[in-house]
């Protein structure tokens, strides 16, 4: 069976999301995050933050596919620029968490976080996006699954990068939803887990910045 006109077998398709799956739920950036907001702010910020990731997943398919992400394997200072930009970012939001009070009760029960949703997945999305790590990672991990001199290679290319994207909407929207379950039972010490959130993203954000190609 193949797929539209890119000569993508079943067989193909599922060994790449088996492939996928594990890759996601390897401890990585992205996952530490979602499950860090998740438990300090909540469902809506793990869930969020997930998404946004994914659709963060979307961009670097695209440039895959266009070839951007070759020019920042291929030059030092491209790369540096965008890792700087993705290390200063991750380090404002671990600054954010760490200013954060915490979750406000009211009669004491819980109040839950007012932030909208779609804040969290802008941040997501931005912290994905700009972090070069993960474009040099689809432009190495996609051509180990696009068969030796297709002639689709670049639809190829891009039909599975929205198969990996696809796939991280529902492992990062599933960590979302646990991780707020969890984060619930911890209400009481939500400002310890701000900043426990803070430091991970600010660490995120040193690692990101001290990394080499």
């Amino acid at each position: 069976m193949h797929l539209m006109i890119f000569d993508l077998t079943t067989a193909q398709i599922l060994g790449f999301l088996l492939a996928a799956v594990l890759v996601t739920l390897a401890p990585g950036p992205d996952n530490l995050s979602v499950l860090g907001l998740g438990m300090s702010r909540g469902r809506r910020a793990g869930i969020g933050f997930g998404m946004g990731c994914a659709l963060g997943c979307f961009t670097h398919t695209l440039w895959a596919s266009l070839g951007i992400s070759a020019v920042l394997a291929a030059s030092e200072t491209a790369f540096t620029a965008l890792k700087l930009a993705g290390a200063a970012y991750l380090c404002w939001l671990g600054w954010q968490a760490l200013k954060s009070p915490g979750a406000k009760f009211e009669s004491g029960a819980r109040v839950a976080d007012a932030t909208p949703f779609v804040v969290y997945l802008r941040r997501g999305f931005i912290a994905n996006a700009i972090n070069p790590k993960v474009a040099l990672f689809f432009l190495a991990f996609l051509p180990q699954f696009v068969p030796a001199g297709s002639t689709h290679a670049a639809g190829q290319s891009a039909v599975l990068g929205l198969v990996f994207a696809a796939q991280t909407v529902l492992m990062f929207g599933l960590l979302g939803w646990f991780a707020g379950s969890v984060g619930g039972w911890l209400a009481n010490y939500s400002q310890r887990l701000d900043q426990a959130t803070g430091v991970l993203f600010i660490g995120l954000g040193l690692r990101l910045a001290a990394e080499s190609r």
